[in-house]
């Protein structure tokens, strides 16, 4: 895999899966990156997401294919080996997930690892086990994760900066376009948003609408 990676990429962060859509996936994903999103996640995961090593790998490499098109990153959740297998720029992995001193022995130096970070300690680990980034919330309340934790806000973001959390952070957890400024105000180098595009109507305008913000 190879990753170049930048500060800069992290701005708008599109989270998604075929469960997050009742539209064609790739055409949402196409959408999305129309309007403005300047990384791709791929999060396959829950009840109605694609269960098959195949399937998976096939919905990977298209959405890395799709991804590569608008020259943005393509990042795939929790699964390091689908990650390696479909040649993607980098691997996310939670708190429950692969360790991730663990997930970097496997996707190499050159990739990618961002890691999901609720608490300071949790964030100076990820620092410590050679993340790119950590993914910090959830900021407000969300409903694209079952597993949702209790809501942090901003505020976590300010305090991980003041504990000497220097390495990039992206705010994640029920973000709306209005939210933006004070995110990026608490020390956030950008937001990752699942539904508030997933879900819309018009995913290049959703895009677009929180691309307006970040300016």
């Amino acid at each position: 895999m190879t990753g170049s990676f930048s500060r800069e990429q992290l701005s708008l962060y599109f989270i998604a899966g075929t469960q997050d859509t009742s539209r064609d996936f790739f055409q949402v994903l196409t959408e999305a990156l129309e309007g403005g999103v300047t990384m791709f996640q791929l999060r396959e995961k829950g009840e109605k997401s694609v269960q098959s090593e195949e399937e998976r790998l096939h919905l990977a490499l298209k959405a890395k294919e799709v991804c590569s098109r608008f020259k943005v990153p393509f990042i795939v959740n929790d699964d390091a080996e689908l990650a390696v297998k479909s040649g993607a720029d980098g691997l996310h992995v939670g708190q429950e997930d692969l360790r991730a001193s663990e997930a970097r022995k496997i996707i190499g130096s050159s990739a990618v690892l961002g890691v999901s970070a609720y608490t300071i300690e949790e964030a100076a680990e990820a620092v410590e086990a050679g993340a790119d980034y950590v993914g910090v919330g959830p900021m407000y309340a969300t409903f694209s994760k079952q597993d949702a934790k209790a809501v942090v806000g901003p505020e976590r973001i300010t305090q991980m900066r003041e504990s000497g959390i220097n390495i990039p952070i992206v705010a994640i957890g029920g973000i709306q376009p209005e939210h933006t400024k004070a995110i990026l105000q608490s020390g956030a180098d950008g937001i990752s948003v699942i539904s508030a595009i997933a879900s819309s109507q018009s995913p290049r305008k959703a895009a677009a609408d929180f691309r307006s913000q970040l300016i």
